[in-house]
């Protein structure tokens, strides 16, 4: 069916054309399917069901995820991790591979046989609007997710929905459901200037077209009110910043971080920059990148050490000038680090120029290359041109991951003092997350309260993938709800007076609980610190094999579930163990006490 801005367009009901009805009447008129599956929803409340989303692809992709749930949750809907137990499924996804768009298929197939209603967001429906995988299945495209709400319900009453037409920007203020409170992707910009002829994601998301300075500042001003301590600037080309509006990423940049506490409390990561426009701006970049607030980190993608494959891709630079922004780089930004992506197998590889492409990794070491086959996308020049036996793409794949898994990037780092950013707990349940500010990955035991800190960490051992450190001390505790309050910056960096906490902050106000005075004091006592670690990780892994159990228990696996029940039964031993011996030293403690007042009476 038609888009329905196009459909509502010269419709016999006397309104200009153009004019959006309201909600009850959207997608509601000549043209609109019923969708079969969805009529048992038809008569339910609006605002009232609940959701499921996935999201495949870029933090970009994420980004707007963030956006569309914020926005179904202020309407009242609840949003779920669990399809099963969902009234709708919401796919939002990516059409980068071919991987990630089968995996949309997948779950698309799946979602019709178990009689779900289905709206499908993102750059595959965006470009690929005729895929039959799509037939009959409601679709918001990449610049009309601030409709997601009229979609949603729409398709709940049984109605397929299509919102394609790209207008202006989805505005930055919209309500937003972070996936991590304490991160905030921020979209700059969408589309790009390039021409990549592999690239899907232009036909998705267009031409360049990047939101104002003054937008961006302001919303940055309010993610910091709302306590978070990262913003990742997210693109599909950073660098190409601003060439539509007259702005540029430096004067960007220098904005934004005017406006970050200067006590560091909340960090800014630059997102993907393509090498053709950064180079322009090194100078300035590498001024910025050496802030105290802004991470020294960049992902420069270089894709070919070959610069006959770089022409057959069209990526309007030379392997020289990729060199020139990582040299660059590097010499001006201490600790600077730099993260690549590399495809094998782009049609007309040779041998020579697979192997210039190993010889560019084995020089540098990057310490995080991105690996991928080449994908032939349908409707890009490169899915017509003679491609590379698929045996030889994956035997080159495989070539490159062994010689970059062979680097040991973070050797030498042991016994070195890092101040690291603690923004989400590890897959394993157990460890903190924090990053250096070159965005190493650092690996802690420590107490849930430390998330949306800062902390000094000593670096105890290294990994191949990250690290691992112990806590000296707390840098600063700040307020997740507050503004941090502005400082001289030619003062020394001070942490906040107090600790003002919102409703929904648990760290901030676990601190709260403690002497204000212990935070002048420097490091904290070792046993005490110590023990603090040792229950939040208990705390924590309790946390973590509940859930495993009660994931084994659904899986009716007796053997998983057997194990699991030891395991849980050992932590909680080990925590009442805890709890006991606390109280013990506690009870003696006050019978000392008691012991001496009598005595030296």
């Amino acid at each position: 069916m038609e888009d329905i801005e196009d459909m509502l367009i010269g419709t016999t009901t006397g309104h200009p054309a153009g004019f959006r009805l309201p909600v009850a009447a959207v997608g509601v008129g000549v043209g609109t399917k019923r969708n079969q599956r969805c009529s048992p929803c038809s008569s339910a409340i609006p605002g009232t069901q609940t959701i499921y989303m996935k999201t495949f692809g870029c933090s970009h992709n994420q980004s707007d995820s963030e956006y569309m749930a914020g926005q179904l949750s202020a309407f009242g809907y609840s949003l779920s991790d669990n399809p099963d137990e969902a009234d709708l499924w919401l796919i939002n996804t990516c059409t980068v591979k071919s991987p990630s768009q089968s995996a949309m298929d997948t779950i698309i197939a799946k979602g019709k046989s178990s009689n779900k209603p289905l709206v499908v967001s993102g750059c595959v429906p965006q470009g690929s609007r005729d895929l039959k995988e799509l037939d009959g299945i409601s679709i918001v495209g990449v610049q009309q997710i601030h409709r997601v709400v009229e979609v949603v319900e729409e398709t709940l009453k049984g109605h397929e929905v299509r919102l394609l037409t790209r207008k202006t920007l989805p505005a930055l203020d919209l309500p937003k459901v972070r996936k991590n409170k304490f991160v905030e992707i921020l979209p700059i910009n969408v589309g790009c200037l390039g021409a990549c002829t592999y690239c899907k994601t232009k036909h998705a998301r267009g031409h360049l077209g990047s939101y104002t300075i003054d937008s961006l500042v302001g919303r940055v001003k309010s993610v910091i009110s709302d306590g978070v301590k990262e913003i990742w600037l997210s693109s599909e080309d950073t660098g190409a910043y601003g060439r539509d509006i007259g702005a540029n990423l430096p004067n960007l940049l220098n904005a934004l971080v005017a406006e970050l506490p200067p006590n560091a409390s909340t960090m800014l990561r630059i997102g993907m920059t393509n090498p053709p426009f950064i180079l322009e701006h090194l100078k300035e970049i590498a001024e910025i990148l050496r802030h105290p607030c802004v991470y020294s980190f960049l992902h420069v993608p270089v894709q070919s050490g070959s610069d006959t494959i770089l022409s057959a891709m069209n990526r309007e630079y030379t392997v020289s000038e990729f060199r020139t922004v990582v040299d660059t780089l590097t010499e001006l930004v201490p600790g600077m680090q730099i993260a690549t992506d590399i495809i094998c197998g782009f049609p007309g590889e040779t041998d020579e120029d697979f192997s210039q492409t190993v010889n560019l990794i084995k020089e540098y070491k990057f310490s995080q290359v991105h690996i991928s086959q080449f994908y032939p996308r349908p409707g890009t020049p490169a899915a017509r041109m003679k491609k590379v036996p698929s045996n030889v793409v994956k035997r080159r794949s495989r070539e490159l991951t062994n010689v970059f898994e062979a680097f040991t990037p973070y050797s030498g780092m042991e016994g070195k003092v890092e101040r690291i950013w603690i923004t989400d707990v590890a897959s394993d349940g157990v460890h903190l997350v924090g990053h250096t500010k070159g965005y190493i990955q650092v690996l802690v035991i420590a107490p849930d309260y430390m998330l949306g800190t800062s902390a000094m960490v000593k670096i105890t051992s290294v990994g191949r993938w990250s690290v691992f450190g112990e806590v000296i001390e707390m840098v600063n505790h700040v307020s997740d709800d507050k503004v941090v309050n502005k400082q001289d910056p030619n003062q020394d960096m001070q942490e906040p007076e107090s600790c003002a906490c919102g409703n929904d902050i648990d760290s901030c106000c676990g601190q709260s609980n403690l002497d204000k005075n212990d935070q002048s004091r420097g490091p904290a006592e070792p046993q005490s610190q110590n023990s603090r670690n040792f229950i939040g990780w208990i705390l924590r892994k309790r946390k973590h094999l509940h859930k495993g159990v009660e994931s084994e228990l659904a899986s009716g696996s007796v053997q998983n579930q057997e194990g699991s029940m030891k395991k849980l039964d050992f932590v909680d031993k080990a925590l009442l163990s805890g709890i006991s011996i606390s109280i013990f030293m506690i009870i003696a403690i006050v019978a000392a006490l008691t012991f001496r007042v009598i005595w030296s009476q």
